[in-house]
Parts: structure tokens; C-alpha cells; sequence
């Protein structure tokens, strides 16, 4: 005994003999659906505008998070940005609660305080004063301690 299959629309439900399967590309992937003649018409004529707009179109990339720049050549050795500041508020100049501070700030404190440059040694610091041996104040705690202990010294970025 034969069967027949009888194809609907997808779109309008309607049944006859013009309801075929059709396939589609639309944005590198392929579609399948049962539709009319007039209906495959129409998709056509969609698809024709969709190309149009995507001819004309531009494509938006989702924004990445920039990464922050690691500044390999930190301009202060042994001191804070909030040393800085305390120190240019003491000095009468103005500068930000919070945020970058201009550039004749930090050289005016490098200036006034030599042992915060960029060339300076890494020991140097608001508690690295020098006596007349040469020794710093730590280095005296350590040899009045008796103990030799290990120094450990990390550049930190400021």
C-alpha cells in the first residue's frame, strides 16, 4: 500500500503540492525548512536584504580590558606617591587627593630628596640615613642584634 506525505509550511501551516524542504546559508551556517513557493520567495527576498545590510555593515568586536602598563623604569626608589604628596603639601604646591601627580612634582621631590631617583640604590630611603661610617641605621640594628640574618631586598613598583 503507497503512502503519501503531505509537506506543511513552517510559516503559515498551509498544505499542496508547491511545499518543498529548502535550505539556506545565513552567517556560515546552513538551515533547513518546508515551505511555499511564495513563502521561499519571500525568504529569498529577506536573505537578498539581509546580505545588503551586511555588505554595508560593520562588525563590532566586544571591547577587551586593556592591561595597565607596568612601568619597567619606576621613578622612585624608596618612596611612596602618598611620601610625595605629604611632602608637596608641606612645600605649598598643589596636588591631587588621588591620581597621577604631574611630572615637576615627582622631579621636585627627586630633586629634594637625591636618594629617590631612578639611579639611586634600592637600600635608599626615609629610613636609610647614612652615618659617618657609611652604615645605615639598619645595618646597625642587625650588628647590635648579634645575628647575621639573611637581607632580602625586592624592587617594588610604586
Amino acid at each position: 500500500m503507497a503512502q503519501k506525505v503531505i509537506l506543511v509550511d513552517d510559516l503559515d501551516h498551509s498544505e499542496g503540492d508547491d511545499v518543498a524542504r529548502r535550505e539556506f546559508p545565513l552567517l556560515n551556517r546552513t538551515f533547513s525548512i518546508d515551505l511555499s513557493d511564495a513563502n521561499q520567495q519571500r525568504l529569498s527576498e529577506a536573505l537578498a536584504f539581509i546580505d545588503e545590510v551586511l555588505e554595508n555593515a560593520r562588525e563590532v568586536k566586544q571591547a577587551s580590558r586593556s592591561k595597565k602598563a607596568v612601568d619597567s623604569s619606576p621613578r622612585l626608589r624608596g618612596y611612596t606617591q602618598t611620601d610625595v604628596r605629604e611632602w608637596a603639601r608641606e612645600q605649598g604646591l598643589d596636588v591631587p587627593a588621588r591620581g597621577k601627580m604631574s611630572d615637576e612634582v615627582v622631579e621636585q621631590f627627586i630633586a629634594a630628596h637625591p636618594d629617590a631617583g631612578p639611579g639611586a640604590s634600592t637600600d635608599a630611603g626615609p629610613d636609610a640615613a647614612d652615618d659617618s661610617t657609611g652604615e645605615s641605621a639598619a645595618d646597625h640594628t642587625e650588628a647590635s642584634a648579634g645575628t647575621a640574618a639573611p637581607r632580602v631586598e625586592a624592587a617594588v613598583p610604586a
